[in-house]
């Protein structure tokens, strides 16, 4: 039962007797308070007599001293911090920037410095999305990736409020720039890579002169495509694009395949009309020398030299024919040609080359020729005697 009630006899939760005001008034606070001083003036060691004396609690100067010792290493317990290999530390004393510390164990003063520790080697990602105007006044939907790391700590967490966002506005300044600059064409197809080349050099241009702090790595276009209205439109052009390049690509390949055959024979051409003139020509020196000598001879035996030059010409000129000239002048013999033999050559076998005999020729010319000398020279040592 409660304590007022009747039968509970009176009694003090808080532990004194009495009550204000009889037994049904509410406890006294004042004595309730004084109750847990005393308590806690015990616990700390001091004594229980100023309660019966009327004074107050009294405290011990050593635990107070141990209690400040107790907050004082605690404050510096919260001081140290570990920096990874791959992170800095941004150092703000009273919200000014003090100083960056390297990767290690540091301690800076709580409550005082204010540490944040920023990944520098983490590579972050930003994407983007929009529709660019071109420069031939066309409308393309451009998506790309831009990835980025922290080079300068200090910056990227004093110099500017929001880096992120500061990323994405200049993102989206160079991409219009850039592909204002531009032809749908080029935007589409070839010109990608050089697209994005172009907006990353931009891109990093205005970063650095935000002081942001960022170094931009890549910049990859993922997607170019021009509205979904004129998407039909576009495929067909497409189409008629590669169309155009495989008709090219065919050309230049049978042009490769015919020009240098071309050549080829055309180079042949030459060396075998070469080949001819070297031979015409060492053809007619030699006819050339041989006429002198012969002319020569002839010179000194002008009948003997004719008539061997006659029969010279007869022997070669008959000896390629396969016709059969007979003389029966003188005689009444009968005589046996044997015309299928004789036929052969004409049939079977190819004509005599007369270059072949020429050699023989010339050399049978030259022993005539020198027999003839000969006899000269006898005839005239008869007519000295």
């Amino acid at each position: 039962m409660a304590w007022n009630e009747p039968g509970g006899n009176g009694k003090d939760p808080w532990g004194g007797g009495g009550n204000r005001g009889g037994g049904d008034g509410p406890p006294d606070l004042d004595e309730a308070m004084r109750k847990l001083q005393e308590k806690l003036s015990g616990i700390f060691g001091g004594g229980g007599g100023g309660a019966a004396t009327g004074q107050g609690p009294s405290i011990n100067p050593a635990m107070i001293g141990v209690v400040f010792l107790g907050i004082v290493l605690i404050w510096a317990a919260m001081g140290f911090y570990q920096v990874d290999q791959q992170e800095r530390a941004v150092i703000l004393r009273l919200g000014k920037f003090l100083e960056i510390n390297e990767p290690g164990l540091h301690w800076n003063s709580p409550l005082i410095d204010h540490v944040e520790i920023i990944n520098t080697t983490k590579v972050r990602s930003h994407s983007h999305q929009s529709q660019m105007l071109t420069e031939d006044e066309n409308i393309v939907d451009v998506s790309l990736s831009v990835q980025y790391s922290v080079n300068d700590p200090k910056d990227f967490y004093v110099e500017v409020r929001d880096p992120e966002r500061s990323l994405a506005q200049a993102t989206e300044s160079a991409l219009r720039h850039v592909v204002g600059s531009a032809k749908m064409h080029a935007v589409l197809t070839e010109g990608r890579s050089q697209l994005a080349a172009d907006v990353q050099q931009r891109l990093q241009g205005l970063l650095d002169s935000y002081e942001s702090g960022i170094l931009v790595t890549e910049v990859n276009v993922e997607a170019t495509a021009p509205p979904t209205q004129v998407q039909a439109a576009f495929d067909d052009v497409q189409k008629a694009i590669e169309d155009e390049q495989r008709a090219k690509n065919e050309a230049e390949a049978y042009s490769n395949g015919i020009i240098p055959e071309s050549r080829g024979r055309a180079q042949r051409q030459i060396e075998e009309a070469n080949a001819y003139r070297e031979q015409v020509i060492a053809r007619a020196e030699g006819e050339a020398a041989r006429f002198k000598k012969l002319l020569v001879e002839y010179n000194k035996a002008p009948q003997v030299t004719r008539e061997r030059l006659y029969l010279d010409a007869v022997q070669e000129t008959l000896g390629n024919l396969s016709k059969v000239m007979v003389d029966v002048d003188g005689g009444n013999n009968m005589i046996y040609l044997p015309l299928d033999r004789m036929m052969q050559p004409s049939t079977a076998m190819p004509p005599p080359d007369i270059s072949a005999s020429s050699p023989n020729l010339r050399e049978l010319t030259d022993r005539v020729v020198e027999q003839l000398r000969r006899d000269s020279q006898a005839a005239r040592r008869r007519e000295v005697r």
